[in-house]
């Protein structure tokens, strides 16, 4: 039988320690691929999501944010918090962004941005539907006969939400008992939020889905 001496003991040791750091960095890097990359301490979040008709880009500060088509959004940027000027075209508005917050910047087709504030999601057991309803009716989110209320009527410029088990239903808006709009299907992931904008007034609401971009690595 081979005998056993310190430095084989020793190498061993060197070669199990680091396994397992390559094992925690490589869970770590997981985990950032899914939830996004870190940021320092004390730092704000922004997207942008693009209500109107044509491609948009932004900027908060000195931090750009790249163009995205009509109706879509761009992942989060983050910089420290404080009073800001949030640009998009060539409207500006100032905004105050707050410490370990997350926004979203909304270049509405009324013309005015809005920075609408977004309550982070940390259940990672769970998915979350969110409805951010900048119309001027009270809405609510339904499955989509009706039968099943998944966000509770939220007023005008106000916002509802609901954590619910990862599932794939059709839903759409309602007011009171009527339907007045078909809402697309969303792919909904457990630690993931998805939030439901809508835009627009009378019979002429715009829901868009605004989610966090597929990772492309």
């Amino acid at each position: 039988m081979p005998m056993t001496t310190p430095s084989s003991i020793a190498k061993a040791l060197t070669l199990a320690a680091g396994l397992s750091l390559a094992s925690v960095q490589a869970y770590a890097g997981a985990d950032a691929a899914l939830y996004g990359p870190s940021a320092p301490k004390g730092s704000t979040f922004v997207r942008l999501y693009n209500a109107s008709s044509a491609p948009a880009g932004a900027s908060v500060g000195n931090t750009q944010i790249k163009p995205v088509g009509p109706q879509a959004s761009s992942d989060f940027s983050f910089l420290p918090g404080g009073d800001y000027t949030a640009q998009v075209g060539s409207q500006r508005v100032p905004v105050k962004l707050a410490s370990d917050q997350y926004y979203t910047l909304v270049n509405s087709p009324a013309g005015t941005p809005l920075l609408i504030e977004e309550p982070p999601f940390k259940n990672k057991q769970k998915a979350l539907v969110r409805v951010q309803n900048l119309s001027n009716q009270t809405l609510a989110l339904k499955t989509a006969d009706g039968k099943t209320e998944v966000v509770k009527p939220v007023a005008a410029n106000g916002r509802g939400e609901r954590e619910i088990n990862p599932v794939k239903v059709d839903l759409a808006l309602f007011q009171g008992d009527r339907k007045v709009g078909d809402v697309k299907p969303v792919a909904l992931e457990r630690g993931e939020a998805a939030v439901l904008y809508v835009t627009g007034s009378g019979s002429t609401l715009s829901p868009v889905w605004v989610t966090r971009p597929v990772s492309s690595n």
